[in-house]
């Protein structure tokens, strides 16, 4: 080989990787994501400073910055703070669009949570709006075993 071409710019190629992996979650997501899948509850976690309840739950009050162990249910229904329409595809969308992701306040929590809102037409979907979770028929362990939320 001769010096020169030992300076040749690199050759690109392109192409896909998919790699299977496990993700340990946690302790608290673990409780969570179980108690989805096999119960159909929600849970949260209340600061035992602030008394906020967050859902989905966490360990560390984001507020006080404190450990929290209590875990308290909520209802399965709950108001929309804010959503947002999807019009456009991609891989990593779960559903088809036109779809809905709309943050939800369920009862009994003071945090919002983020999940698809179907059921109803973009048109009539409003801010204050009540809805309840749809949850699938055999659970996976993950936050789709809500499949959505639907208008009360």
């Amino acid at each position: 080989m001769t010096e020169k071409s030992l300076q040749e710019e690199p050759l690109v190629v392109s192409g896909k990787l998919e790699i299977p992996y496990k993700q340990y979650v946690g302790a608290v997501a673990s409780k969570f994501l179980i108690e989805l899948r096999d119960n159909k509850r929600i849970f949260g976690m209340r600061c035992p400073e602030c008394k906020r309840v967050y859902v989905p739950s966490r360990s560390i009050c984001p507020k006080c910055v404190c450990k929290m162990d209590e875990w308290v249910e909520v209802s399965n229904k709950g108001t929309v703070l804010t959503y947002s329409v999807v019009h456009y595809k991609e891989p990593i969308h779960p559903v088809e669009p036109p779809f809905i992701y709309g943050i939800i306040q369920l009862d009994g929590a003071d945090t919002g949570i983020v999940h698809f809102i179907t059921g109803v037409d973009q048109e009539d979907l409003r801010v204050g709006m009540r809805v309840q979770a749809v949850f699938k028929e055999k659970g996976e362990g993950n936050i789709l075993d809500i499949k959505h939320f639907k208008p009360l």
